[in-house]
């Protein structure tokens, strides 16, 4: 056998030893799988990791948190009721809302006219010159000249309801000076005219009569305040 054939075999020998060995360590694999387990480990941690759960602690802080902000929205909810109590003060508006009196001289303006019809009858109309509402109540009271006495009312000429005048408007009555057949007695001339509002005492309003007078008897009588000329004019 020749030196080169020699050496030859002996390399063959020494690359099957080599192969031999290597398949040994790849069948033993554990270099490999220790490197898969590593990457295996670290891709399980991660999703523990983000799937942790909150602690005791962490959810009483949770819990205070949201009480806290329970707390401030029923906060919020006290003070908007309290804003809808303020709005009573729309309601002080309605106190402040004209309320009404009895009509009185100072805040009226008076005045009596002679008509054609009926005869021998008196308008007085009163007018509210005042900034608020004014009731007139009853009838006038009524003295021509120098009469000592004020004439009764026609019973049934008293409205249903008390005549209120806003600022601006007007009532009337009628006044009957005398009989229309002449039955009357006592008659006289007069020239001044004193009305008291509400039949009551105070002021009197002192509306002028015609030049000439008015001739008044005992048959004298006056119409309760109406909110209209005609109606005061039925009397």
């Amino acid at each position: 056998m020749s030196a080169r054939t020699t050496r030859n075999r002996m390399l063959a020998a020494a690359a099957i030893t080599f192969a031999t060995l290597t398949l040994a360590a790849c069948n033993d694999g554990g270099g490999v799988r220790e490197e898969g387990a590593s990457k295996v480990t670290a891709s399980t941690e991660s999703p523990s990791t983000s799937a942790t759960t909150s602690s005791p602690s962490d959810k009483t802080n949770e819990g205070t948190s949201t009480g806290a902000g329970q707390a401030a929205n029923d906060t919020t909810g006290t003070t908007g009721s309290t804003g809808s109590t303020n709005s009573t003060g729309s309601t002080g508006s309605n106190d402040s809302a004209p309320t009404s009196t009895r009509c009185s001289s100072t805040t009226t303006r008076t005045t009596a006219t002679e008509v054609s019809r009926p005869l021998n009858h008196v308008l007085l109309t009163v007018t509210n010159t005042g900034a608020g509402n004014c009731n007139l109540i009853g009838y006038p009271a009524v003295r021509f000249g120098e009469a000592q006495s004020v004439p009764p009312a026609f019973e049934d000429s008293k409205p249903q309801a008390v005549v209120t005048l806003a600022p601006g408007e007007s009532g009337y009555a009628s006044v009957l000076l005398s009989a229309a057949d002449g039955s009357g007695s006592n008659g006289y001339t007069a020239k001044s005219l004193e009305v008291l509002l509400n039949n009551s005492t105070g002021d009197a309003a002192r509306p002028s009569l015609p030049a000439k007078g008015v001739y008044v008897d005992d048959s004298i009588s006056v119409s309760y305040w109406q909110s209209t000329m005609a109606d005061a004019l039925t009397w």
